[in-house]
């Protein structure tokens, strides 16, 4: 990737110091709720920075926008809750949505196609089932065939595979993960830190991925 802008590559070092360093605020006794959301939507938020300094086109600025709704998510589950936070989560999926239909890959392979039909109907049906409580089971489902086909375009879109693509599979993971810590899995001392590690790397991922696809394709 392209490195034109020093300060670019400095917010994207911070994001990745913020994104890893949050972990350390869960043990912080007395250390202010504000403060630890704040750190929370630092990683993600400084991914959006990096990829606004960037942009150069509409795809990049697109990219930026799906960032920051990420971080925004991130700040609205501690302040407002589940149900609103992944409002903000599924906006910013409805984003990148649009982003990688704007970036197809053509000539899909079977693998492919099968991938796809397995990964959108088998997360919904998966993130209906996993809550314990079943009133949760309708919006969970909702929520993740948004993320499902997010994740479905990305893999079928022309940035890298290793980065966009894999990037987006670690989402859907780590947001069945959640669903996962309200059913089967309530109390699993790991999922905390496999749900972060697995959110934030997966959007580090996408961020880089993209934003360097759009540098080499002079499309930023």
């Amino acid at each position: 990737m392209e490195r034109t802008n020093p300060l670019a590559w400095l917010v994207l070092a911070a994001s990745v110091i913020a994104g890893v360093s949050y972990i350390a605020s869960w043990n912080l006794a007395g250390f202010p709720e504000w403060a630890a959301t704040a750190w929370k939507g630092a990683g993600v938020a400084l991914l959006a920075v990096h990829a606004g300094l960037r942009a150069r086109g509409l795809d990049g600025w697109l990219i930026c926008a799906v960032m920051a709704f990420g971080a925004l998510g991130d700040i609205l589950l501690e302040t407002h809750g589940l149900n609103v936070g992944a409002v903000a989560f599924l906006v910013g999926h409805l984003v990148a949505i649009g982003l990688y239909l704007r970036n197809r890959r053509w000539g899909l392979t079977l693998a492919d196609k099968l991938l796809i039909a397995v990964l959108v109907p088998g997360t919904a049906i998966a993130a209906y089932f996993l809550p314990t409580d079943r009133a949760l089971g309708g919006g969970a489902a909702l929520y993740s065939l948004g993320l499902a086909i997010m994740a479905a375009c990305a893999w079928t879109s022309r940035f890298p595979r290793m980065l966009v693509g894999l990037g987006a599979l670690m989402f859907v993971v780590s947001d069945l993960l959640i669903f996962g810590r309200a059913g089967p899995l309530a109390g699993a001392a790991w999922v905390g830190l496999a749900i972060w590690g697995l959110y934030y790397f997966g959007q580090f991922l996408i961020c880089v991925g993209v934003v360097g696809g759009l540098t080499r394709g002079r499309r930023l």
